[in-house]
């Protein structure tokens, strides 16, 4: 920074807001004063209008990019982009429109929110959106099915801070954004189809509520009709001001999030029933038959089970789906239900412990002779080796 040609600091983060800290640059003031201390022109009102249009500038400079140049950047910088929609409000609306995401238009490359408003459809209120870890996730999830069936245009977000932005930006030029996992889903149904499922809707009035009162009350708020699956028999969908399965996963892997406490962030989900699927019929007539019937419960409780995981949620009894499972794999393959596993009886022998006596016993009777050997082979050379000839006798005195 310079005021008047005059270096005066070149560690001035204040002038920049954070998501803008890949910016370099020279600033040369020609009205601020030389004279104060750094305090009192940290205060100064003239640097507040500098670091304003400063960011202005810069976001002007990235508008004019090509949009060649552009994607490189959003590839290298475009959380950034995403974080200053989240923390600077006053620039929101253009920020918004530097924000690129994956659209089932394309299969390729990124579309922005102003292209999306050109290829609306009439009557459409809403931006949707789907998200999740992946494209490939998004694209086969069941919550987009009647929406791409009718040729809605879905963005896929599939960074985890994708969420978290649209959250921070309710509407972009008068659309609001709507999430294709949450409730209220709006497909502009004609009158014709709004009777059907009404009628639908007392025919599978019983079914509804039982899911709802006695066999899925722990893990339901309530069990609807859906409008939005074609081939999917049901799905969890959340309340408007709800977590996503996306957004839950992201919750329970903070790093502030405690291992086997009360988890806030798991909360009941509104089943949503495909009244044309085969299952789903099936699981009517069966509930209406018999409300105790064992195997309607089964087939509600492994419904449920999988539609948590279709729509990205967690099992949180892994024990009970897999014994559910083991049930419907039985009857499907008329195998008696108390059929229970025959396991050979040698194969619960235990080996006995004589052996490991026997072979200890072997083992040191081995070492025990493995000693004496050497022992013997000592004394033997010293029996054969032949007696010492006695020492010469004395020679005689000589005589006087």
């Amino acid at each position: 920074m310079y005021v008047k040609r005059v270096f005066i600091t070149d560690d001035f983060e204040e002038m920049m807001p954070k998501y803008l800290s890949f910016i370099k640059g020279v600033v040369d003031s020609d009205d601020l004063p030389l004279n104060v201390s750094r305090e009192t022109l940290q205060q100064n009102k003239l640097l507040r209008v500098i670091k304003k249009k400063l960011v202005r500038k810069a976001l002007d400079m990235l508008k004019k990019m090509s949009d060649e140049d552009y994607e490189k950047f959003y590839k290298e910088f475009g959380t950034n982009v995403k974080l200053g929609v989240m923390e600077d409000h006053s620039n929101r609306n253009r920020l918004a429109k530097l924000l690129r995401w994956q659209s089932s238009n394309s299969d390729d490359g990124l579309t922005s929110l102003t292209s999306y408003l050109e290829r609306m459809k009439e009557k459409q209120d809403h931006i949707y959106f789907m998200t999740g870890t992946s494209r490939a996730e998004c694209e086969k999830s069941p919550f987009v099915e009647k929406l791409l069936k009718k040729g809605y245009e879905v963005l896929y977000l599939v960074d985890p801070i994708d969420e978290y932005t649209v959250q921070n930006l309710p509407e972009f030029e008068g659309k609001k954004f709507q999430n294709a996992a949450k409730e209220n889903l709006n497909l502009n149904e004609s009158d014709k189809a709004k009777e059907t499922m009404e009628v639908l809707g007392r025919e599978f009035d019983t079914l509804l509520n039982g899911l709802k009162d006695k066999v899925l009350s722990s893990g339901i708020e309530k069990a609807v009709l859906s409008t939005r699956l074609v081939e999917s028999p049901c799905a969890l969908v959340a309340s408007q001001y709800g977590h996503s399965g996306n957004m839950e996963r992201i919750m329970k892997s903070q790093a502030y999030a405690k291992a086997g406490g009360a988890d806030n962030s798991v909360q009941k989900k509104i089943l949503e029933l495909n009244p044309f699927h085969p299952l789903v019929k099936q699981l009517n007539t069966l509930y209406k038959a018999d409300p105790e019937s064992e195997t309607a419960k089964d087939l509600a409780n492994s419904l449920y089970d999988t539609a948590l995981l279709r729509s990205g949620y967690s099992l949180r009894d892994t024990t009970a789906f897999s014994a559910r499972m083991d049930k419907l794999l039985r009857r499907s393959f008329d195998v008696d239900a108390e059929a229970k596993v025959e396991i050979p009886p040698e194969l619960d022998e235990e080996e006995e412990p004589k052996a490991e006596e026997e072979s200890a016993e072997e083992s040191a009777s081995e070492e025990s002779t493995a000693e004496e050997t050497p022992a013997a082979e000592e004394a033997a050379p010293a029996e054969d080796a032949p007696a010492e000839e006695p020492a010469a006798s004395e020679a005689p005195k000589d005589e006087l």
